[in-house]
């Protein structure tokens, strides 16, 4: 009987040895071949615990997450600067009316001259003395000696004549002298027409710190408001702020400007240029902006004439015009001397006339060189240059 059980114990025993053994048998992995892969193989969650993680599950993730390659981060994408905004084209008013606009701010500035003037004139008694003191007040306004003097004389005998001594005798008087001794019946006109297909050509010229460049702009934006198209020339090489000045002017009124591509450049050949291209381009003025130089330079006033030659091989020049500051009074007038000698002058642009400037400039340039004052300056505003009325620049002096 004993024999009987251990044989059955025995028997259980290597069953389960076996059993064990062909389990081992089949779990085993097979060989793998050379750059093959090693395969992990995962043993099953324990049951009731689907959440639970064993250690070797965990570190075959792990080196599988290793050499997993990852996706580049995203860059994000880079969008290219937007272009700067074009700068809004603006519409200037016509130059008809604007010394009647600006009237009261002239007035302002040279009614001491015509208050001090009809004071004198309307005494009970004009005597010598009286009359010395009419002539000491128009020399003082910049109107010289000999126009001074000229004009006493005048007054007087008229005064003698007639009889006036009434305030609007008077004034009357006076106004008809100022007229004449200014010159109502010149040609004031800017020359600005095209010819036989070209644009006509404006040459602006002057002596540093007289506000050309500025002028050269504010003209460009009273031919626009008269309803013509504009080019404008920078000819002042020597000093780059120039050129980017009148580039801001031209774009504010959709004026293109040609410029060179360096500083101290030929400014002959810019002026031809600009001359060249306006002709291209069909527009019907071309305004060229020269450097300003000092008039006792000689080889600066030369290069001047060389500037205005270089154009005309183009285009005729129809204005010259010379900028004086109003307030130098006499002085501007040796400055327009030499000028005149070394380009015909075809006009005067009087800038800075209000302020402290007495007026009297006008009647004195005029006579210094023989051209007329066109255009006058009247204030800082982009809008403030007017073609010049001898009337209305009178009645402004003479305003009470």
């Amino acid at each position: 009987m004993k024999t009987l059980i251990l044989i059955i114990v025995l028997a259980v025993f290597f069953v389960a040895v076996v059993t064990e053994m062909g389990w081992l048998l089949l779990v085993r992995p097979r060989r793998r071949r050379r750059g093959e892969p090693p395969v992990v193989v995962s043993p099953p969650e324990a049951p009731g615990q689907p959440g639970l993680r064993t250690p070797g599950r965990d570190a075959a993730e792990s080196a599988q997450a290793v050499i997993t390659p990852t996706a580049p981060p995203r860059v994000p994408e880079q969008r290219a600067p937007a272009p700067p905004a074009a700068p809004e084209i603006e519409k200037p008013p016509p130059s008809a009316g604007r010394l009647i606009r600006l009237r009261e701010r002239l007035s302002r500035s040279q009614s001491s001259v015509g208050s001090v003037l009809l004071g004198l004139l309307s005494r009970d008694r004009l005597d010598d003395d009286t009359w010395d003191e009419i002539e000491e007040v128009l020399i003082t306004a910049d109107v010289g000696v000999v126009p001074a003097r000229q004009m006493v004389d005048d007054l007087r005998t008229k005064v003698k004549v007639l009889g006036a001594r009434g305030v609007d005798e008077v004034r009357a008087l006076l106004r008809t002298e100022l007229i004449t001794q200014i010159g109502e019946d010149m040609d004031r006109s800017l020359h600005t027409e095209r010819h036989e297909g070209l644009p006509g050509v404006v040459l602006m010229v002057g002596v540093n710190g007289t506000g050309k460049t500025t002028t050269v702009g504010k003209l460009a934006r009273v031919l626009v408001g008269d309803g013509k198209t504009v080019l404008l020339g920078a000819a002042d090489t020597f000093r780059a702020a120039a050129a980017d000045q009148l580039q801001t002017w031209g774009e504010r009124v959709g004026a293109r400007t040609v410029r060179a591509d360096r500083d101290g450049a030929d400014p002959a050949s810019v002026a031809f240029e600009a001359v060249r291209e306006g002709a291209d381009l069909g527009v019907d003025v071309v305004l060229v902006d020269t450097a300003g130089r000092l008039h006792t330079k000689t080889g600066l006033m030369d290069e001047l004439g060389k500037v205005k030659r270089v154009i005309e091989k183009r285009a005729p020049v129809g204005e010259v015009l010379l900028v004086l500051d109003a307030i130098t009074g006499q002085n501007g007038l040796r400055q327009a001397r030499v000028f005149a000698e070394v380009v015909d002058i075809t006009g005067i642009v009087l800038t800075k006339l209000d302020g402290t400037a007495k007026g009297g400039i006008v009647i004195a340039v005029q006579r210094e060189l023989g051209v007329p004052v066109k255009l006058v300056g009247l204030g800082e505003g982009p809008d403030d240059l007017a073609p010049f009325d001898p009337a209305t620049f009178v009645d402004a002096i003479l305003a009470a």
